[in-house]
């Protein structure tokens, strides 16, 4: 295989993507880097100001669409997924990004895991795990009737080891790990071999939802938290939200078409350091 068909693997031009969780700060990178190789991109979203602001600031060789809808919601995710297809003929590739924690589903002194209320548990467990499965009954419904297509997850290194602390989200990306296997399987022994599904699982990023627990607000100095993640990272960092594209691309590429059912960490050695 020459440079140009290298190249060419990368070049999304023509292929639509549908993304939940588009406009936080790691989805964000992936939409830019997305409509950067020329992919068509769909993205799902509750509050269509802060998606238009996030499109806005991007350009690229493909095409960027706010789609309203809640990634919870079957009658909005269907309603989206006509509409992406009406816009742009077919979906190939989804990616579920939205997900996240709650401040109440997080022990801490004045919090025991006896006293987290029932709505924080639904919430978290809801957001992240049937906030995966939802939109792949819908949407990998229509890679079924193509007979290809390719489904990314976003799963978080707490899924293999839980943190302390984070209780829910642990439990609730360990489901999405679980989930992506078992429907890597399903679609491709009932539907089609040329149906993926993958996940990533970044590890420590500053996000909008982790930033307080990582670094303190005032001073900007690492928490023990923070500190003791760093300690535990042989690369001695937090991550860059670009750190994540090159394993996103790959999965969502042809270069991996041989590639499914894995969960891919992006994290600097975290999963890797026994502490010693």
């Amino acid at each position: 295989m020459d440079l140009a068909e290298l190249t060419k693997i990368y070049d999304f031009t023509g292929r639509t993507v549908v993304i939940t969780g588009g406009t936080g700060v790691l989805g964000s990178v992936m939409v830019k880097a997305l409509a950067g190789c020329g992919a068509n991109v769909a993205v799902l979203a509750r509050n269509r100001d802060k998606a238009e602001n996030m499109r806005s600031k991007i350009s690229g060789h493909g095409r960027v669409t706010i789609v309203e809808g809640d990634a919870l919601k079957l009658d909005d995710l269907q309603k989206a997924a006509l509409s992406v297809i009406k816009e742009f003929g077919r979906i190939d590739c989804l990616i579920n990004g939205a997900g996240g924690n709650h401040p109440q589903a997080t022990t801490r002194a004045d919090l025991s895991f006896f006293d987290i209320p029932e709505e924080a548990l639904r919430f978290v467990f809801d957001l992240n795990l049937l906030g995966t499965i939802l939109p792949c009954q819908v949407m990998a419904k229509h890679m079924a009737q193509q007979r290809e297509g390719v489904i990314l997850n976003v799963s978080s290194m707490s899924a293999f080891t839980p943190l302390t602390r984070v209780v829910t989200y642990s439990a609730a990306k360990a489901g999405v790990n679980n989930f992506t296997q078992w429907l890597a399987v399903h679609l491709a022994q009932e539907y089609s071999t040329r149906i993926r599904v993958n996940a990533i699982a970044p590890g420590f990023f500053e996000t909008e939802q982790n930033r307080g627990l990582l670094k303190d607000q005032t001073t900007g100095e690492l928490t023990p938290r923070g500190q003791s993640i760093i300690n535990h990272t042989p690369m001695g960092r937090f991550g860059e939200p670009e750190d994540l594209l090159g394993t996103v691309l790959w999965l969502l590429s042809p270069a991996s078409a041989f590639v499914t059912g894995i969960v891919v960490p992006v994290d600097g050695g975290f999963s890797a350091f026994g502490g010693v």
